[in-house]
């Protein structure tokens, strides 16, 4: 046998170290903060808009829309949102969301101080509710049921009051006692009903009201306010009455006729 000697151990395989990848720099990041910018622009232009166009239902709306964007959480809250041109509620609304009338005459005279001033409106109280009557001279042509542009304004702004309150309301259309016979109205029945419902018609379509709060009829010259003794007196007849009722105000039941 020949000499023991030392058998040499194999040397283990070197690890080569892996170079790390240089980090490449995010220059995206800026977009996230762009985004929110844009975001912000949009919400500040809206609202601009929103108030320009003077629209209380538009700007509900928007305000609404973006307080769901930006906290969902605020949905709820955005209900109890009063836009400006809308009546504060009384704290003794009925369940219905009713208001006291006391308050709300108060306010609707107020609101309409000029067109009270200038005598195209009055405002009082009778036994049903709070009656707003809209005279004739300035709102319709005579013998036509086609809302004018000042008619028009003036219901904007009294829709906007009813939209925001739960009374019910009833539109009743009067005439003096002249008769009419034309080729659209056979009679002054169907003048009163017609302004009667073309008034509903814009409150719905306009105003946003809503149509189980409203209802219309005619009583062409038989419920005047006055005598029909003179001129004067015809004027103040012929008109279109929006009675906010109380609660307890049967709907159907008419004013009664002024004693000849």
């Amino acid at each position: 046998m020949g000499p023991v000697g030392h058998t040499k151990q194999p040397h283990p395989p070197r690890r080569r170290k892996r170079r790390r990848q240089p980090e490449h720099a995010n220059h995206e990041r800026w977009l996230v903060s762009y985004a929110d910018f844009i975001t912000l622009m949009f919400a500040v232009f809206a609202t601009l808009y929103a108030i320009s166009t003077v629209d209380a239902q538009k700007l509900k709306s928007m305000v609404e829309s973006t307080q769901q964007a930006f906290d969902p959480k605020s949905a709820a809250a955005s209900n109890q949102i009063l836009v400006g041109n809308q009546p504060t509620l009384s704290k003794n609304a009925g369940p219905g969301g009713e208001v006291g009338l006391a308050d709300l005459q108060n306010q609707i005279t107020k609101r309409l101080a000029k067109e009270v001033a200038d005598q195209h409106v009055e405002i009082e109280k009778d036994r049903r509710g709070l009656v707003i009557s809209i005279r004739e001279a300035g709102s319709f042509a005579l013998g036509s049921a086609d809302l004018s542009s000042d008619a028009q304004a003036l219901l904007l702004e009294i829709g906007s009051i009813l939209s925001g309150i739960g009374n019910h309301v009833l539109v009743e259309g009067h005439t003096d006692d002249i008769p009419i016979h034309t080729a659209r109205f056979a009679s002054n029945w169907e003048l009163s009903t017609t302004r009667a419902t073309n008034v509903i018609a814009f409150l719905l379509d306009r105003a946003h009201v809503s149509p189980d709060h409203v209802a219309a009829a005619g009583y062409a010259e038989h419920h005047p306010k006055v005598v029909n003794s003179s001129d004067a007196n015809r004027t103040r007849n012929r008109r279109v009455d929006l009675i906010i009722l109380n609660p307890t105000a049967p709907a159907a039941e008419p004013a009664q006729p002024v004693a000849h």
